[in-house]
Formats: C-alpha cells, sequence, structure tokens
C-alpha cells in the first residue's frame, strides 16, 4: 500500500506479507509427506486410530500409560459431574475450587515442597514464574536446549538472558564469572531435555551456582514420573531437593493431562500467587483436568511398575536403535531421537513409518540443529515387546531404503545454511553450526535458541 505526499510516495509495510509469503508447509504437503497435525479419531491402549486405522504411537509423552488408565478418566467424570465442566473465571476472583487447593497440597507433599501453585498450562507456569520473579538488573542463565517456554519466558522477562552452552557447567562458570555481584542470578534448566532425551548434570550446576550465589530453577516436565524415587525427578535422583530453590512440572506428560505448576517455598508460591498475570489473568484449571491428575498422582505412586517397565523398555530401544546403526544422541531416558540429517529425508522417513502404521514425527531446525533432523520417538510403561520389536524392525528397513545411514549428518562429508525445509533427498551437505553440540562451541550470543517439545 503506497500513500502519496509533498515529498513523495509512501509504501507503508504489510504486516501479514510474511504470513503469504510462508509456503513451506504447502510444498511438503504437495509431496504428500507433510507429518504434523493429523487428526487422531480415538485411542486405543497404545495406538491411535487415524484414518479410520490404528497406528502404534510412540510419539506421546503418556510415558506411564495413565491418559488412558479407567480409574483416571472414572475420576475426571466424578470432578465434572460435581463441579461442571468449567470454573468460568481466575483463581484470583471465582475460580478457586476446593480440588484445586487438594492437588496442589498433594503436589507438595510428594515432591517435598512447602507449597505448589498450579497454572492452567505448563507453559503459563514457565512463562510466568520467570517474568514474575525476574526483575531489570537480574540476569536469567539459561541452557541453550531450554524448552520454548522457558525461552519466552526469558524473552518476556526485563532481566537480561544469558545464555550456556548445553549441559556445560564450565560454560555456565564462565557466564556467570563476569556478572556483577550486585545483579540477581537464576539458572534455569530443563531436567530431562525435550529434543535430546539427556539429564541435565545438576550436582556440577548447583556447585556453579553457589560459587557465584546464583538461584536454581528446575523444569521437571520430562522428569516427573520419569526419574527419581517413584518419579519424583532429577532433583530427587541426585538427592538435592533442599540444594534447588525451585522446580516446576507439567500434567501433560507422565501425569496423562493439561496443566502445570510451580512448587518451592511458601513465600514465594505466595508471591507469585498474587503477582503472576499468568495466573491471575486466565481461567483456573478445569475441574475434569484437577480430578484426573489427582488419580494419575496417586496411581504413579501406588504401581511402582510402571516406572520399572518404562526403563525396561527404554534400555531395549536405546539398544536396538544403536544396534541397527541410528545415532541417538546423548539420550538417557525414554526420549529417543533417531538422526536423519535432511529435513526431507525425515519428512519421508515419518511418513514410511506412518504408512507401515507407526505414529510419530520429525523435528526440524531451529527445534534442532539445521542439517541435523530428527525423527523424536518416546516410550511408554504399556508398550508391548511385540510392538517393539516391530518398531525396531520397520525403523531399520526403511532407514536403510532412504539411506539414512549416508547422510551427511552422519559421514560429516560437507556442510550448509539454513534456507528453509530441504525439499531435496539428493542433498547431501552436511550440518551448519547454528546449533552448538552438547558442552562445546560459543556461549556469547544475547539469547537462547527456542526449543519445542
Amino acid at each position: 500500500m503506497s500513500q502519496n505526499t509533498a515529498h513523495g510516495p509512501i509504501t507503508h509495510k504489510d504486516i501479514f506479507q510474511k504470513c503469504r509469503e510462508f509456503t513451506d508447509p504447502d510444498k511438503v504437503k504437495a509431496l504428500g509427506v507433510y507429518p504434523y497435525f493429523r487428526p487422531i479419531e480415538g485411542t486405543a491402549g497404545n495406538q491411535v486410530i487415524v484414518g479410520g486405522r490404528r497406528k502404534i504411537m510412540i510419539g506421546s509423552n503418556n510415558y506411564l500409560g495413565l491418559a488412558n488408565d479407567e480409574r483416571v478418566i472414572d475420576a475426571a467424570q466424578a470432578a465434572l459431574r460435581k463441579y461442571g465442566s468449567g470454573c468460568t473465571g481466575s483463581r484470583f476472583l471465582n475460580g478457586t475450587l476446593d480440588i484445586h487447593g487438594q492437588l496442589e497440597e498433594a503436589l507438595a507433599q510428594f515432591l517435598e515442597r512447602e507449597a505448589c501453585l498450579v497454572f492452567s498450562t505448563g507453559f503459563f507456569a514457565n512463562e510466568g514464574a520467570l517474568v514474575t520473579l525476574c526483575e531489570e538488573g537480574d540476569f536469567i542463565l539459561c541452557d541453550r536446549e531450554n524448552h520454548a517456554s522457558i525461552v519466552d519466558g526469558c524473552r518476556a522477562s526485563r532481566a537480561k538472558t544469558v545464555p550456556f552452552a548445553h549441559n556445560s557447567a564450565e560454560s555456565l562458570r564462565r557466564r556467570l564469572k563476569r556478572l556483577p555481584p550486585e545483579g540477581g542470578k537464576l539458572v534455569v534448566m530443563d531436567g530431562v531435555f525435550s529434543m535430546s532425551g539427556d539429564i541435565i548434570d545438576l550436582p556440577a550446576m548447583k556447585a556453579v551456582a553457589d560459587e557465584y550465589g546464583a538461584k536454581l530453577y528446575v523444569d521437571e516436565a520430562h522428569s516427573l514420573g520419569v526419574v527419581g524415587p517413584k518419579g519424583k525427578g532429577t532433583v530427587h535422583q541426585f538427592g538435592l531437593n533442599d540444594s534447588v530453590d525451585l522446580v516446576m512440572g507439567t500434567f501433560s506428560k507422565s501425569l496423562g493431562s493439561q496443566g502445570g505448576f510451580i512448587a518451592g517455598p511458601r513465600p514465594i508460591i505466595e508471591y507469585l500467587k498474587h503477582k503472576c498475570r499468568c495466573f491471575i489473568f486466565t481461567a483456573s484449571l478445569a475441574p475434569a483436568i484437577s480430578g484426573g491428575v489427582l488419580k494419575a498422582l496417586e496411581l504413579m505412586q501406588e504401581e511402582t511398575w510402571r516406572i520399572d517397565a518404562l526403563w525396561k523398555n527404554t534400555h531395549r530401544m536405546h539398544e536396538g536403535f544403536r544396534s541397527i546403526g541410528f545415532n541417538i544422541g546423548t539420550t538417557q531416558t525414554p526420549i529417543v531421537p533417531l538422526l536423519i540429517g535432511s529435513e526431507m529425508k525425515a519428512f519421508v522417513f515419518s511418513q514410511k513409518l506412518f504408512d507401515a502404521g507407526i505414529f510419530t514425527t520429525p523435528a526440524i531446525f531451529p527445534a534442532v540443529r539445521y542439517g541435523e533432523a530428527i525423527v523424536r520417538t518416546s516410550y511408554m510403561a504399556t508398550h508391548t515387546e511385540d510392538e517393539l520389536s516391530y518398531v525396531l524392525e520397520t525403523c531399520e528397513r526403511v532407514g536403510k531404503e532412504l539411506g539414512i545411514f549416508e547422510d551427511a549428518a552422519y559421514t560429516g562429508e560437507s556442510k550448509r545454511r539454513n534456507s528453509g525445509y530441504d525439499l531435496n533427498l539428493s542433498d547431501q551437505e552436511g550440518p551448519s553450526d547454528i546449533r552448538e553440540p552438547a558442552g562445546t562451541g560459543s556461549d556469547e550470543s544475547a539469547v537462547c535458541a527456542p526449543v519445542s517439545g
């Protein structure tokens, strides 16, 4: 759009032009390998129904299989009948139910924390806590592979974000060493990282944080129900619960629902309760969710066989994929990323798995380094031996068909730069250095790269 003035025409920017020019998804759809937003019509145990056909689900974070447990569903239905479908208001005003308090007390007791505050989403928990607690003049030390909700919380906060190399205590030390002592410092990290599946080196991070007077905040979204005694998370796994200031968690993984929480000292939780905009100005958690999560938390503690079965399946898939030749990186958990390399190969690989009855999705830049696309798989306590065998056999067959193990991401023959989706299967250029590998590379940039999951 232009406007004529005495000095000539003025062209006004069209803020939506970038949307019209964004055609990458359409190109992938035209090739018949678009892997996202597949509508699931129903679930049947470890399988989902898509297009009327069953698919083995290996892309879910339902680690303990509780999302489909009839007892959890019954508890959700009971809460729905008692309280209705929603609270129609925020917790701060008319939306606090007694069941919200029961859930917060149960979580605080389970995690051995003074208090807990429940949010309507895990994203809100991270973003809201970081924005509320960190002020101008403060510093947030952020692992480069932290979840997008942490990254967005850092960006929205008035504090300065200082990234450090993934899972590197030495990088954290270098960054803290250069910061002024008068500024508040908060070190934020995932307990289990959602793309790589590795576990934070918490003892080393704690030692460095103590050296420079920094506080610790651990996101236990993918570690709750997975690591630690009875699934209490990484801070309990390392025996550092009394040394970590705040823990965050979600209900959308092991607890099979939706929502999130912050747990820690009562004064901090009370401050968030009265100051956090992501908590105050949004509707409270639906009653059915609260009831279902309460039951799932109970079952997680009582039925310890679930975590045992989860780790049995995890070890099997680690060993199976490595023996085939897949690079699964540094994973230590049920999150098992299969390195593919080319974005297009990742799309085709996922489509071939889907056609063979396996549901999973690829992750591409910026969730991972450009040229190192992965297919992110994750496993559940309830997966059967036959299902896992079929997954391994199918992945091996498709990997060989597509020449995955000859991709530049495996051979490291050359490099390429980010230019959108790689739609050329014959492209054998290697990864760029846009994302640094774990524990290496520069840590000088101003903000963290966003990570999904």
